[in-house]
């Protein structure tokens, strides 16, 4: 009964490829500002903020990267001090220990390889110690070359709602993404999705009565 219904549901709202372009447009008009949440004024302090943000919330590592940006404003800063120091900095981001690590690590080899630039490409990025396909999809995207789809709960619970995957898994839900989404839209569109996850989509009381998607989304309610 409820594959039937779901069956149903998709026919409704037709097949994903003819939806993801009306998707986008009308989350860009919904969400037009919507950007990443965490606060940076360079590339280190990107790397830095994203690599920080695992595991625990935007609005906190803002909150501990307002002083730590005063304190280590280049790679060798973060080397500078022993790694008590530096996890005492970090520690209410949580698993300061392996995120202390994970950023001495990147930042002895910008040091060594990349003559401390933060690199673009994700096959070099994803070298960086601490630095996952989802950290490295963010870093890229949020320098203007992004290379991949970032997927967040957000855009995995969203995605799934609006049935343009069956997917659970992070890489094959980007996979699915990669072939509908329109490359040009591959740095906002988890923004988007992000944004209108928090608004509108939320995970356990959906607004689908206020949703600009609704008419477009097999899971709406109205």
């Amino acid at each position: 009964m409820v594959r039937s219904y779901i069956s149903e549901a998709r026919k409704r709202v037709g097949p994903k490829r003819a939806r993801i372009v009306r998707i986008l447009e009308r989350l860009l008009v919904e969400h037009a500002d919507a950007t990443i949440a965490l606060t940076f004024r360079n590339e280190l302090e990107l790397l830095v903020s994203v690599m920080l943000s695992a595991q625990t919330t935007d609005v906190n590592v803002n909150r501990v990267t307002e002083h730590l940006f005063e304190k280590y404003r280049r790679p060798e800063d973060y080397l500078a001090v022993p790694p008590e120091e530096l996890e005492r900095d970090i520690f209410a981001t949580g698993f300061f220990r392996q995120k202390a690590k994970a950023l001495r690590g990147t930042m002895r080899m910008l040091i060594e390889e990349f003559d401390g630039q933060v690199p673009r490409r994700m096959e070099e990025l994803l070298r960086l110690p601490g630095v996952a396909r989802k950290t490295a999809n963010v870093v890229a995207a949020e320098l203007g070359e992004p290379q991949g789809i970032v997927v967040d709960t957000h855009v995995r619970r969203l995605s799934q709602r609006l049935g343009l995957t069956k997917e659970d898994d992070p890489v094959k839900i980007e996979r699915d993404l990669q072939k509908l989404v329109p490359r040009e839209y591959w740095g906002i569109f988890p923004h988007l999705l992000i944004w209108h996850g928090r608004r509108v989509c939320l995970a356990r009381a959906p607004k689908c009565d206020i949703c600009v998607l609704n008419d477009l989304c097999p899971s709406s309610r109205v």
